[in-house]
């Protein structure tokens, strides 16, 4: 099983995801859903239950690093993220070789706060700094184009579209849109990322 330590911004805080943390990720979610159209945001103590306990068997097998989102100025939970799609390409399976930063929700509060933006660079920073992988994906459905817009606006590459991928959400199949960030883009991202969060930030 791979964990992180906390990851600690000025705007947002990340913590290992708990069963914990259900209640507060309930309160998230209760908000407008307008947003979760294409992401598994479920709306009551059960599911979101349910929801948890599947991320951290996932963890166990080591499969992924499921996170609290936490605004660190209200010291509230607005959200969870993952690492996930973690590979090895040597023989150290301590230390991943390429990831992906997926499965993000956020409540529709936090939304357009620069929480996002803080949150990919401690995200990005811990994958390339500390675990000094080679690559980090973004992947999103195809029509979710808010997403993809933020992928886009944070600096991620866009490689094109995997079409017919996996069963959508909507019983549909999906056509799924993949960017990404490779280790010598990193400190350009990493500017541009700071960047925007000086600009967010409050005068």
């Amino acid at each position: 099983m791979i964990e992180t330590p906390a990851l600690i911004g000025k705007r947002v805080r990340l913590e290992p995801l708990s069963r914990d943390a259900v209640p507060g990720l309930v309160i998230a979610a209760s908000g407008p859903r307008d947003s979760y159209d294409y992401a598994l945001v479920p709306p009551d103590i059960q599911g979101m239950t349910s929801y948890v306990d599947d991320a951290l068997a996932d963890q166990r097998q080591g499969e992924s690093v499921p996170l609290v989102i936490f605004d660190a100025v209200r010291d509230e939970i607005v959200g969870s993220t993952r690492f996930m799609d973690i590979v090895y390409w040597g023989p150290d399976e301590g230390v991943p070789s390429a990831v992906e930063i997926g499965s993000t929700w956020l409540a529709a509060s936090a939304q357009r706060t620069g929480i996002n933006t803080e949150m990919k660079l401690l995200m990005l920073g811990y994958a390339f700094e500390d675990w000094k992988v080679h690559r980090v994906t973004l992947k999103t459905d195809s029509r979710n184009q808010r997403s993809r817009a933020a992928m886009e606006r944070i600096g991620c590459r866009y490689e094109g579209i995997r079409r017919a991928h996996i069963p959508a959400l909507d019983g549909g199949i999906r056509d799924t849109a993949y960017y990404s960030v490779l280790r010598a883009e990193w400190p350009e991202v990493r500017d541009h990322l700071a960047a925007l969060i000086a600009a967010h930030a409050p005068r």
